[in-house]
């Protein structure tokens, strides 16, 4: 370091907390006032040196540069070309590309790197290679062309690598239309000796025809039965451009002989490990992979799980682990393999290998694997704890008759050490095994209560509560919960005391019994004193909502226990009959502690009460939308998963137990309602994601929302002008309806202006035909006004003239007159019954899928309904799926579908029933599909 930087104030300094660092103190001013020694007549090449070092650590640490300080200092680097010192010419190589991006006219120092690349200094040629290709514009590739191309097929590996990794990043930046011509020469390097070349040279010669079909076709194959390629690094990129074009390929039907799989298979026998380890992923990952292509992968991942390498045992138990979700029966085999690495010292392997056994193992052996989890569990890091968490879940699901078991090591895995996530993983698991077995509602129950009297954090408690208000009274022994919520009340904090006051209160519905009641009233009582405001205010509201007041507390003598009277008509106490009130007080009381709409609705409505700044008019709580409205910001796409995110929905299991992020909600019909004329209208029934009507790359681009009202269809059509030197004006999208069912009159909205930078909305609304659904195609066409604008001052031309332009096809289809239920069914069995058989409709189909799981998403994404109980996850190499789907379909008619998706040798078949309160709205539903 001394060495390098030659500079006193940049020594490694010794305290008594130890060693600081050299860059400590350096200031951005200082660093450029040093810059001026590369001026120097006589350079000082130590000092240059380190000024460089700490100018790079300057900008490598985020310090930004103005474009005229990074100008003066481009400019005095490139005087550092007249020295000959390698390891100051490094420094220059690195100082020019971070400075390239700020300075202005970097071009003048093409000359320099120019020469340096005609040198006979093979470090020289490399690093200005690299350099000069980032720094350069499309033009001036063509003038060192020559020079790249002779590079590519230069003895040297370390000039050519430079030349290939260069062609790779001009094709990157869209600089790369030259080297498209490079076939020849980079085909040639692909024979050099050196392994490093052979693996740039085919990433760069896929790069250049990845997007021709054929092309990569004739070059996989090829370097397939070729045998071309001596560089391990190259075979692992082709086992990955094989494995990708076998993915792809939809001619081979499912179980026919897949094309290039014998070279999988005989990269399997491969004399590197990471070649073999690279097939075994692309066979394990292949889709429709049956077992007989997936046994020799197997075969190698036993092989390796014996390696004294931690990271090849880690490697194979992964992916055995993956195959366990699709093919439990073939990784079966290994069974014996992963029982030895239950006891490796790497606690990953360990955490993988039991979590894989309890998917392949039988029932039989679930009471052993438990023992030995329980041995090293407290050892694991939360992320691992998680993993064995959810396949626990699992191996529940798959064999109820082990759920005691199951359910006491995480009851007692719950009371142990671990995170926030750990003990969130294991109550989200209790939910799941609560709707799914009816059987273990009460242990679970006892175990969350468990739990609370020594939870550390609120939010679990605040979920267990309500869950505990919502399925506590309706257990055999309703009293045995009261205890545990009542010491929440004593001993927590204000916002867990709020939870259990309304918990507390449900105990005390029109189900319950007089005297679980009288025990309520005195418990609820005592909060009316709470120091806190809102679990005070709560606790008055239930207790006069929910009639305990009737209930009188007398103290014998003036002291002593307090006794519960009950008040009496005519000697007989009024709560020993039918009191015909309790109903009617219940139901208001269940008004107050649940919400009757999502909470992000009953959000977004509010906020735009605040924003109209109208308050003359009482906030009106009935008229929030019971259905789930919000979505999810990034969902807003035609290609994304469409319809409103459902939040009673569950994802299902994943590989690595986590869990997904909460992606940010967002009201899809802020903009509509913000305009006056169409907030009259009030709230649509359903707004429908954003689509695209243009291509990415186009002048203008378009995307419509489309809002379906009772009486009226609004089209939300944001354009973005992307051209600097126009912008548009009276902006509208005119609509032909005649080729749709259900709609008549249309009325254009115009958006003002649209220029570059500023996105601009138009509305066309539609009216709908009584009687008739919205449905069907309509043409498009963008109509405005063009006006010239001076790109240097911004001035727009007075003259205009009107121009259109054609947009795709918009189509209204079942899934926008389809909304997600803001809670969906957490027991849908019983749903379907209730919904009843009379407006039953059934159909078969017959689906052109490649798969059962893009089966089951594009139904899910064609409908907009939500799925239930996780069938909405279908596995990527599953055989037959079953899905369960509940929505509510315009204007407000509930609808359940279930839907049997199974493999044929001609595609996918498909049986669908389903259910709704209109026989019509049946038909129509399940017609639509074909």
């Amino acid at each position: 370091m001394t060495d390098v930087m030659g500079d006193d104030r940049l020594l490694k300094i010794k305290d008594e907390d130890g060693m600081m660092s050299p860059f400590e103190g350096i200031e951005k001013g200082s660093v450029l006032q040093d810059c001026r020694c590369f001026n120097d007549l006589q350079l000082d090449t130590q000092k240059c040196e380190a000024v460089l070092v700490r100018l790079l650590y300057l900008v490598g640490q985020g310090e930004k540069l103005t474009s005229a300080e990074a100008t003066d200092v481009f400019f005095s680097v490139t005087k550092l070309f007249q020295a000959n010192a390698p390891s100051l010419r490094r420094l220059v190589y690195l100082a020019i590309k971070e400075l390239a991006h700020t300075a202005e006219e970097v071009i003048i120092v093409t000359n320099c790197l120019t020469k340096d690349i005609n040198s006979n200094v093979d470090m020289y040629r490399a690093n200005a290679t690299r350099v000069l290709c980032k720094i350069t514009d499309a033009q001036m590739v063509q003038a060192i062309e020559r020079y790249l191309k002779q590079e590519i097929v230069d003895r040297n590996p370390v000039v050519a690598s430079a030349a290939l990794v260069s062609g790779q990043q001009l094709l990157a930046n869209n600089k790369g239309d030259v080297v498209r011509r490079w076939v020849n020469e980079i085909t040639q390097a692909l024979e050099h000796q050196s392994p490093m070349v052979q693996f740039h040279a085919l990433a760069l010669l896929y790069q250049i025809k990845q997007h021709d079909r054929l092309a990569v076709t004739k070059l996989v194959t090829a370097m397939t039965r070729g045998g071309g390629s001596r560089s391990p690094l190259a075979t692992v990129l082709l086992v990955r451009y094989t494995a990708r074009m076998m993915s792809e390929d939809t001619t081979t039907p499912p179980g026919g002989q897949r094309p290039l799989f014998e070279f999988l298979e005989a990269c399997l026998r491969h004399r590197s490990e990471i070649v073999r380890y690279e097939a075994v992923r692309a066979i394990a990952a292949l889709p429709n992979v049956n077992a007989n292509e997936l046994m020799p992968a197997v075969t190698v991942c036993r092989l390796m799980l014996t390696q004294p390498q931690a990271s090849m045992r880690y490697a194979a138990m992964r992916t055995l682990a993956s195959i366990a979700f699709t093919a439990p029966i073939a990784v079966a085999a290994s069974n014996s393999d992963m029982e030895v690495l239950i006891g490796d010292g790497n606690r990953s392997i360990a955490t993988l290998a039991v979590t894989t056994l309890m998917r392949t193992g039988s029932e039989s052996s679930l009471e052993g694997l438990l023992k030995q989890i329980g041995g090293f569990l407290a050892d694991l890091a939360d992320e691992l704890k998680v993993r064995v968490v959810e396949a626990l879940r699992e191996v529940c699901l798959k064999y109820p008759s082990k759920h005691h078991a199951l359910l006491n090591f995480l009851g007692n895995a719950l009371r142990e050490e671990g995170g926030l996530e750990f003990k969130r993983s294991i109550v989200s698991a209790y939910l799941d095994l609560m709707a799914t077995l009816p059987g273990a509602k009460e242990m679970c129950l006892g175990h969350l209560c468990e739990f609370i009297e020594d939870c550390e954090h609120s939010q679990l408690s605040t979920q267990i509560l309500h869950l505990l208000g919502r399925e506590g009274p309706h257990t055999s022994a309703p009293e045995k919960y009261i205890r545990y919520i009542y010491n929440r009340l004593i001993l927590e904090r204000p916002p867990v005391r709020a939870a259990a006051v309304s918990a507390l209160a449900r105990f005390a519905g029109s189900s319950s019994t007089p005297a679980l009641r009288r025990s309520v009233a005195v418990l609820l009582q005592q909060s009316l004193a709470d120091s806190d405001d809102e679990v005070r205010d709560r606790a008055a509201y239930l207790y006069k909502a929910l009639g305990l007041d009737q209930f009188t507390i007398a103290r014998p003598g003036g002291g002593g226990v307090i006794k519960l009277v009950s008040p009496t008509a005519n000697g007989v106490p009024k709560d020993e009959g039918k009191d015909k009130d309790v109903a009617a007080m219940t139901a208001k009381a269940e008004a107050f502690t649940s919400l009757p709409c999502p909470v992000a609705n009953l959000e977004a409505e509010l906020l735009r009460y605040i924003s109209t700044g109208d308050t003359s008019t009482t906030f009106n709580v009935d008229v929030v939308p019971k259905q789930n409205i919000m979505q999810a910001a990034e969902s807003g796409t035609a290609s994304g998963p469409s319809g409103p995110v459902a939040p009673g929905a569950r994802a299902g299991a994943s590989v690595a137990g986590g869990r997904r992020a909460e992606a940010k909600l967002v009201d899809p019909a802020a903009a509509v309602m913000a305009v006056p004329q169409l907030a009259q209208l009030g709230r649509p029934f359903k707004s429908s994601p954003s689509v695209a009507l243009t291509e990415e790359e186009v002048e203008y681009t378009v995307k419509v929302v489309k809002h379906v009202y009772p009486t009226h269809v609004v089209l939300q059509f944001d354009v973005e002008n992307t051209l600097e030197d126009n912008q548009l004006e009276n902006v509208t999208v005119a609509v032909d309806t005649s080729s749709a069912s259900g709609l008549c009159d249309v009325v254009l909205l115009p958006a003002a202006v649209a220029k570059l930078g500023a996105p601009a909305t138009a509305f066309t609304v539609i009216t709908r035909t009584d009687g008739e659904l919205p449905l069907g195609a309509m043409a498009c066409t963008l109509r405005y006004t063009v006006r010239d604008v001076d790109a240097a001052t911004g001035e727009v031309d007075d003259s205009g003239y009107e121009d259109d332009y054609q947009l795709e096809d918009l189509e209204l289809t079942i899934g926008d007159l389809m909304v997600a239920p803001a809670e969906p069914p957490a027991n849908f069995r019983a749903a379907w019954e209730a919904l009843g058989g009379d407006n039953e409709v059934a159909e078969e189909f017959s689906l052109s899928h490649d798969s059962v799981a893009t089966a089951v998403g594009e139904i899910i994404n064609y409908l907009a309904m939500a799925p239930c109980g996780g069938s909405g996850d279908a596995n990527p190499r599953a055989r037959s799926h079953v899905l369960l789907m509940a929505g509510i379909f315009a204007p407000q008619y509930e609808v359940l579908l279930r839907a049997q998706v199974a493999m044929q040798p001609d595609g996918v078949a498909l049986n669908v029933v389903v259910r709704s309160q209109d026989y019509e709205v049946s038909q129509v539903i399940a017609g639509s599909i074909a």
